[in-house]
Protein backbone atom coordinates (compact mmCIF):
# COMPACT_ATOMS: atom_id res chain seq x y z
CA UNK A 1 0.00 0.00 0.00
CA UNK A 2 1.29 3.44 -0.94
CA UNK A 3 1.21 6.16 1.71
CA UNK A 4 1.27 4.05 4.88
CA UNK A 5 3.71 4.36 7.76
CA UNK A 6 5.60 1.33 9.00
CA UNK A 7 3.86 0.16 12.16
CA UNK A 8 5.91 -0.08 15.34
CA UNK A 9 3.26 -2.07 17.22
CA UNK A 10 2.21 -5.72 17.00
CA UNK A 11 -0.40 -6.79 14.49
CA UNK A 12 -3.82 -6.99 16.24
CA UNK A 13 -5.19 -9.29 13.53
CA UNK A 14 -2.16 -11.60 13.31
CA UNK A 15 -4.00 -14.78 14.28
CA UNK A 16 -7.00 -14.00 12.05
CA UNK A 17 -5.09 -13.32 8.84
CA UNK A 18 -4.84 -17.00 7.87
CA UNK A 19 -8.59 -17.54 7.80
CA UNK A 20 -9.21 -14.12 6.25
CA UNK A 21 -6.56 -14.54 3.50
CA UNK A 22 -5.12 -11.19 4.59
CA UNK A 23 -1.63 -9.68 4.41
CA UNK A 24 -0.76 -6.65 6.50
CA UNK A 25 0.24 -3.53 4.62
CA UNK A 26 -0.73 -4.91 1.18
CA UNK A 27 -3.72 -4.61 -1.13
CA UNK A 28 -5.03 -7.83 0.47
CA UNK A 29 -5.22 -6.13 3.88
CA UNK A 30 -8.97 -6.70 4.12
CA UNK A 31 -8.77 -10.19 2.66
CA UNK A 32 -12.09 -12.00 2.26
CA UNK A 33 -13.65 -10.34 5.30
CA UNK A 34 -15.98 -8.12 3.19
CA UNK A 35 -17.14 -11.20 1.26
CA UNK A 36 -17.72 -13.23 4.42
CA UNK A 37 -19.45 -10.38 6.25
CA UNK A 38 -21.73 -9.60 3.32
CA UNK A 39 -22.57 -13.23 2.61
CA UNK A 40 -23.44 -14.07 6.22
CA UNK A 41 -25.45 -10.87 6.72
CA UNK A 42 -27.48 -11.28 3.54
CA UNK A 43 -28.15 -14.97 4.17
CA UNK A 44 -29.23 -14.17 7.73
CA UNK A 45 -31.60 -11.44 6.55
CA UNK A 46 -33.04 -13.72 3.88
CA UNK A 47 -33.39 -16.65 6.30
CA UNK A 48 -35.14 -14.49 8.90
CA UNK A 49 -37.54 -13.27 6.19
CA UNK A 50 -36.45 -9.67 6.78
CA UNK A 51 -35.63 -9.63 3.07
CA UNK A 52 -38.54 -10.86 0.97
CA UNK A 53 -36.69 -13.01 -1.54
CA UNK A 54 -37.64 -16.29 -3.22
CA UNK A 55 -34.40 -18.10 -4.06
CA UNK A 56 -36.35 -20.53 -6.26
CA UNK A 57 -37.14 -17.67 -8.61
CA UNK A 58 -34.40 -16.85 -11.14
CA UNK A 59 -35.26 -13.14 -11.12
CA UNK A 60 -35.07 -12.99 -7.31
CA UNK A 61 -31.74 -14.83 -7.31
CA UNK A 62 -30.28 -12.34 -9.78
CA UNK A 63 -31.51 -9.39 -7.72
CA UNK A 64 -30.25 -10.99 -4.49
CA UNK A 65 -26.79 -11.56 -6.00
CA UNK A 66 -26.64 -7.99 -7.30
CA UNK A 67 -27.68 -6.63 -3.90
CA UNK A 68 -25.03 -8.79 -2.26
CA UNK A 69 -22.33 -7.32 -4.51
CA UNK A 70 -23.53 -3.77 -3.83
CA UNK A 71 -23.52 -4.35 -0.07
CA UNK A 72 -20.06 -5.92 -0.45
CA UNK A 73 -18.77 -2.71 -2.04
CA UNK A 74 -20.22 -0.62 0.78
CA UNK A 75 -18.76 -2.95 3.43
CA UNK A 76 -15.34 -2.77 1.74
CA UNK A 77 -15.45 1.02 1.68
CA UNK A 78 -16.55 1.20 5.34
CA UNK A 79 -13.88 -1.27 6.50
CA UNK A 80 -11.14 0.54 4.56
CA UNK A 81 -12.21 3.87 6.06
CA UNK A 82 -12.28 2.42 9.59
CA UNK A 83 -8.82 0.92 9.14
CA UNK A 84 -7.39 4.30 8.15
CA UNK A 85 -9.29 6.35 10.77
CA UNK A 86 -8.32 3.94 13.56
CA UNK A 87 -4.63 4.60 12.91
CA UNK A 88 -3.79 1.19 11.46
CA UNK A 89 -1.38 2.82 8.99
CA UNK A 90 -0.33 5.74 11.16
CA UNK A 91 -2.05 8.77 12.59
CA UNK A 92 -4.20 10.51 9.99
CA UNK A 93 -2.66 13.88 10.93
CA UNK A 94 0.84 12.56 10.24
CA UNK A 95 0.15 10.69 6.99
CA UNK A 96 -2.02 13.51 5.65
CA UNK A 97 -5.54 13.61 4.27
CA UNK A 98 -4.35 12.95 0.72
CA UNK A 99 -2.55 9.74 1.68
CA UNK A 100 -5.50 8.67 3.84
CA UNK A 101 -7.90 9.02 0.90
CA UNK A 102 -5.41 7.23 -1.36
CA UNK A 103 -5.14 4.29 1.06
CA UNK A 104 -8.93 3.98 1.25
CA UNK A 105 -9.09 4.09 -2.57
CA UNK A 106 -6.44 1.35 -2.86
CA UNK A 107 -8.20 -0.95 -0.41
CA UNK A 108 -11.58 -0.32 -2.04
CA UNK A 109 -10.17 -1.04 -5.51
CA UNK A 110 -8.64 -4.29 -4.24
CA UNK A 111 -12.02 -5.22 -2.74
CA UNK A 112 -13.74 -4.59 -6.09
CA UNK A 113 -11.24 -6.88 -7.84
CA UNK A 114 -11.86 -9.56 -5.19
CA UNK A 115 -15.63 -9.29 -5.66
CA UNK A 116 -15.22 -9.63 -9.43
CA UNK A 117 -13.01 -12.71 -9.03
CA UNK A 118 -15.56 -14.24 -6.64
CA UNK A 119 -18.32 -13.62 -9.19
CA UNK A 120 -16.26 -15.32 -11.92
CA UNK A 121 -15.77 -18.36 -9.68
CA UNK A 122 -19.49 -18.48 -8.89
CA UNK A 123 -20.22 -18.61 -12.62
CA UNK A 124 -18.06 -21.71 -13.00
CA UNK A 125 -14.71 -20.23 -14.09
CA UNK A 126 -12.63 -22.04 -11.48
CA UNK A 127 -12.71 -24.66 -8.75
CA UNK A 128 -14.97 -24.37 -5.71
CA UNK A 129 -16.17 -21.21 -4.04
CA UNK A 130 -14.28 -17.94 -4.12
CA UNK A 131 -13.77 -17.63 -0.36
CA UNK A 132 -12.42 -21.19 0.00
CA UNK A 133 -10.09 -20.74 -2.97
CA UNK A 134 -8.73 -17.41 -1.72
CA UNK A 135 -8.07 -18.85 1.75
CA UNK A 136 -6.42 -21.98 0.29
CA UNK A 137 -4.23 -19.84 -1.99
CA UNK A 138 -3.17 -17.65 0.92
CA UNK A 139 -2.30 -20.66 3.09
CA UNK A 140 -0.30 -22.23 0.26
CA UNK A 141 1.57 -18.99 -0.33
CA UNK A 142 2.37 -18.71 3.39
CA UNK A 143 3.71 -22.27 3.55
CA UNK A 144 5.94 -21.82 0.49
CA UNK A 145 7.21 -18.45 1.76
CA UNK A 146 7.99 -19.75 5.24
CA UNK A 147 9.83 -22.70 3.70
CA UNK A 148 11.87 -20.88 1.01
CA UNK A 149 11.91 -17.20 1.99
CA UNK A 150 15.27 -15.63 1.01
CA UNK A 151 14.85 -12.80 3.52
CA UNK A 152 17.77 -12.63 5.96
CA UNK A 153 17.32 -11.77 9.64
CA UNK A 154 19.94 -11.03 12.29
CA UNK A 155 18.96 -13.24 15.23
CA UNK A 156 21.88 -12.43 17.50
CA UNK A 157 23.57 -15.71 16.58
CA UNK A 158 24.39 -14.37 13.15
CA UNK A 159 22.45 -13.78 9.95
CA UNK A 160 19.89 -16.48 9.14
CA UNK A 161 17.40 -17.03 6.34
CA UNK A 162 13.72 -16.75 7.21
CA UNK A 163 12.80 -19.79 5.10
CA UNK A 164 13.18 -23.04 7.02
CA UNK A 165 14.65 -25.03 4.11
CA UNK A 166 17.12 -22.32 3.08
CA UNK A 167 18.06 -21.83 6.73
CA UNK A 168 18.86 -25.55 7.05
CA UNK A 169 21.32 -25.52 4.13
CA UNK A 170 22.78 -22.19 5.26
CA UNK A 171 23.37 -23.46 8.80
CA UNK A 172 24.94 -26.66 7.49
CA UNK A 173 27.46 -24.55 5.58
CA UNK A 174 28.31 -21.87 8.16
CA UNK A 175 28.25 -23.97 11.35
CA UNK A 176 31.29 -26.09 12.10
CA UNK A 177 29.25 -28.32 14.43
CA UNK A 178 26.86 -30.05 12.01
CA UNK A 179 24.83 -31.68 14.77
CA UNK A 180 24.20 -28.28 16.34
CA UNK A 181 23.29 -26.90 12.91
CA UNK A 182 20.66 -29.63 12.44
CA UNK A 183 19.30 -28.98 15.93
CA UNK A 184 18.99 -25.26 15.21
CA UNK A 185 17.26 -25.90 11.89
CA UNK A 186 14.76 -28.23 13.57
CA UNK A 187 13.98 -26.26 16.73
CA UNK A 188 15.04 -22.61 16.24
CA UNK A 189 12.80 -20.12 18.02
CA UNK A 190 10.90 -17.09 16.61
CA UNK A 191 11.51 -18.19 13.01
CA UNK A 192 10.08 -20.99 10.85
CA UNK A 193 11.86 -24.30 11.44
CA UNK A 194 11.83 -27.73 9.86
CA UNK A 195 9.66 -29.17 12.65
CA UNK A 196 6.90 -26.65 11.86
CA UNK A 197 7.16 -27.46 8.16
CA UNK A 198 7.10 -31.22 8.71
CA UNK A 199 4.09 -30.96 11.05
CA UNK A 200 2.20 -28.85 8.50
CA UNK A 201 2.90 -31.32 5.68
CA UNK A 202 1.90 -34.24 7.94
CA UNK A 203 -1.44 -32.62 8.75
CA UNK A 204 -2.07 -31.93 5.06
CA UNK A 205 -1.29 -35.56 4.17
CA UNK A 206 -3.50 -36.83 7.00
CA UNK A 207 -6.43 -34.65 5.90
CA UNK A 208 -6.09 -35.77 2.28
CA UNK A 209 -5.91 -39.42 3.38
CA UNK A 210 -8.96 -39.15 5.64
CA UNK A 211 -10.95 -37.46 2.87
CA UNK A 212 -10.53 -40.66 0.86
CA UNK A 213 -12.23 -42.79 3.51
CA UNK A 214 -15.51 -44.36 2.53
CA UNK A 215 -17.95 -45.88 5.00
CA UNK A 216 -20.69 -47.99 3.43
CA UNK A 217 -23.91 -47.90 5.45
CA UNK A 218 -26.57 -50.41 4.61
CA UNK A 219 -30.01 -48.79 4.65
CA UNK A 220 -33.06 -51.03 4.63
CA UNK A 221 -36.67 -49.98 4.57
CA UNK A 222 -39.21 -51.73 6.75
Amino acid sequence: LYGIQRAQTSDPFYWMRVILASNRGTLMELGVSPLMTTGMAMQLLAGAKILDVDLKSKEDRVLFTAAQKLVGLLVTLVQATLYVVSGMYGDVASIGAGNAILIVAQLTFAGVILLMLDELLQKGYGLGSGISLFIASHISETIVWKAFSPTTINTGRGTEFEGAVLAFFHLMVVRSNKLQAIREALYRQNLPNLTNLAATLLIFALCIYMQGWRVMLAVKSQ
